[in-house]
């Protein structure tokens, strides 16, 4: 639905002009959710707004729905719902004058308008404050607002820019439920295509079929959520708590080096020995926590708990990790040169 080909964006000419976007290739089918993450600066809402034809690219080109963005950009923007960055709005209209403003650009009259504003009102729940005038709303109910003139013609493709920003723990369930319905509810034969930049990690982990990171205008990495934290050094991560670690003597084991003993262990991060009041929920004494991040992905639960079985050690948590995002973000994209492009799971 969406085809991204090798599109390019430079500001300014000579030794001066920047590169915000550089070759940038990707492809986005029905029912998929791309989250596209990067750094500020990394050229997503650049590379955003050649999609839906805000910007003219300066080589390359992408494919929305059969229409080019640089042959029938008009075609590109019946096929998109958009929703930018900041989502501006006409301050001094109501959030009602502004939908019906946006039904009627959109080509809409009568019963289907109403039907069709109605529809959106209801699913973004703005319904207490379609009379007020859009610059007394707070910013997560211009938000909203944005969303819902996204979503009036009921395009086959989104392009949301920041959907959640400025929304509060409740409204951003609200609005990530919305946008996995949408995703799945297209035509008979598919659903739609949605493309949401973010800097909220857990909003990936949350909606996002697959995701895209991007640094200085490149792609560095394209996959799945688990496959993306399957390049993390946490990948197989255990985590282990013990009830009243102590030798014989009384003193505290030394549990980080017994644990770093195993084969494929590359580091241990102890957290330390804390202390627990007796309880009618269990035993009080010392607990002492430690991390065990394996050598390349290795699975240790398995040495871990034979290890704890054969010191009579009483484990009273243990978990396995499957990978930390935000691990795998920071080492792409920290650095002066970001790493070369890698798909996830195999190679580019």
């Amino acid at each position: 639905m969406i085809s991204i080909r090798k599109i390019s964006k430079r500001y300014g000419t000579g030794s001066a002009s920047i590169l915000a976007v550089d070759g940038v290739s990707l492809e986005v089918g029905p029912g998929e959710v791309l989250g596209f993450l990067g750094p500020n600066g990394a050229g997503k809402s650049t590379t955003m707004k050649m999609v839906t034809g805000f910007l003219t690219p300066t080589s390359g080109t992408a494919v929305v729905c059969g229409h080019d963005v640089v042959d029938d950009p008009v075609g590109v923007k019946r096929a998109i719902g958009y929703l930018p960055e900041g989502a501006p709005n006409y301050p001094d209209m109501t959030p009602a004058a502004f939908l019906d403003f946006i039904g009627q650009v959109r080509g809409f009259a009568g019963a289907e308008k109403r039907r069709r504003i109605d529809a959106v009102v209801e699913r973004v729940h703005i319904g207490g404050v379609m009379r007020q005038p859009i610059e007394t709303l707070s910013k997560g109910f211009k938000r909203r607002v944005g969303l819902a003139q996204a979503m009036l013609h009921e395009p086959p493709v989104l392009i949301l820019d920041e959907p959640t920003d400025g929304l509060d723990p409740n409204q951003k369930h609200d609005v990530r439920n919305v946008i996995r319905e949408l995703a799945s509810r297209g035509d008979v034969n598919s659903g739609r295509a949605v493309v949401l930049s973010t800097h909220i990690l857990e909003e990936v982990e949350a909606i996002c079929t697959r995701a895209v990171i991007i640094a200085k205008g490149k792609v560095l990495v394209d996959g799945t959520p688990a496959q993306l934290r399957a390049m993390s050094r946490y990948h197989n991560a255990v985590t282990l708590t013990l009830v009243s670690p102590v030798t014989g003597t009384g003193e505290p084991i030394n549990l980080a080096g017994e644990l770093g003993s195993i084969k494929w262990v590359a580091q241990v991060e102890d957290q330390g020995v804390r202390h627990v009041p007796v309880s009618a929920a269990g035993p009080g004494g010392p607990r002492q926590t430690c991390t065990l991040v394996p050598k390349g992905g290795r699975p240790l639960l398995a040495d871990v708990t034979s290890l704890a079985k054969s010191k009579g050690w009483a484990i009273e948590t243990i978990a396995v990790e499957g990978g930390r995002l935000d691990d795998v973000f920071r080492e792409l994209t920290l650095g002066d040169e970001p790493r070369e492009a890698v798909r996830a799971g195999g190679a580019a």
